[in-house]
C-alpha cells in the first residue's frame, strides 16, 4: 500500500508541474500512461472541479488548479 501512496505521490509531483501548461485531458492521458505502467489494471481517473475535491486522492491538477485530476482504485 505505500507503495501505490508512494507512486501516486510522484505522479502528483509531476503532473502538477506540467498541468500549469497544457489542458487537463494531456495531464490526465499522461497519469493515466504512467499508472498503466506500474502494473495498476483496475481504477478510475476524473477531472472535477477543485471546489468539489473532499477525501479523494488527488493526483494532479490543469486548468491553473481550477480543476484536480482524482484517482480511485477499485
Amino acid at each position: 500500500m505505500k507503495y501505490n501512496q508512494a507512486i501516486i505521490a510522484l505522479l502528483l509531483a509531476i503532473a502538477s508541474a506540467a498541468a500549469w501548461a497544457t489542458p487537463c485531458d494531456a495531464v490526465k492521458d499522461k497519469i493515466d500512461a504512467k499508472i498503466k505502467a506500474h502494473g495498476v489494471k483496475t481504477y478510475t481517473l476524473s477531472v472535477v472541479p477543485a471546489a468539489e475535491v473532499k477525501e479523494q486522492k488527488v493526483v494532479g491538477s490543469c486548468e491553473g488548479g481550477a480543476k484536480k485530476i482524482v484517482y480511485k482504485r477499485e
